[in-house]
């Protein structure tokens, strides 16, 4: 098959060669296993150049889309102030809006293993302030010595359009 798609049938590999030649191409064999071997006449370096260029696209494409399968961290502390929780749950909201899912922790230290209940609060709170934004997908469960809940990006959470006046 030449570049154009027109068929050319069955050649000795010499004279495919002296066509291809005769052209400007290369003669390229794209199926080595079929009897005959099957050949293309192509300019091999476009070829080349368009498949890792589509390799590349597609791998833009994957990181972009790719982040709903990526599962990120915050760990957070049994004695974290007001404000550091803010911070760590605006952290949280980030990643959500960036599509990933964010399994949130709480780790105890010493002897605070034996209060979860502490743990647990620590838990709610988050999930309450991020109730809009995010789907509990794992209730908090203990996995060691940490506290655990995953949580997904809500889908009917609607992106807030900046208006005219924000921008």
């Amino acid at each position: 098959m030449d570049e154009d798609g027109k068929q050319l049938g069955v050649m000795p590999t010499r004279s495919a060669i002296d066509l291809a030649e005769e052209r400007g191409l290369d003669l390229v064999e794209v199926a080595p296993a079929a009897r005959p071997p099957v050949c293309r006449i192509m300019d091999y370096g476009k070829f080349k150049y368009e498949a890792t260029r589509r390799e590349r696209d597609a791998r833009k494409e994957n990181k972009a889309h790719g982040a709903n399968n990526e599962l990120r961290e915050v760990r957070f502390k049994t004695r974290i102030g007001e404000h550091d929780r803010n911070a760590k749950t605006r952290v949280v909201r980030r990643l959500l809006d960036q599509g990933a899912k964010v399994k949130v922790s709480v780790m105890f230290r010493g002897r605070e293993i034996t209060h979860p209940d502490v743990g647990m609060k620590v838990l709610k709170l988050v999930a309450e302030d991020l109730k809009e934004d995010a789907r509990m997908e794992k209730n908090p469960t203990f996995e060691g010595r940490f506290l655990t809940m995953t949580l997904t990006p809500n889908p009917s959470a609607k992106k807030k359009e900046p208006t005219v006046a924000e921008a």
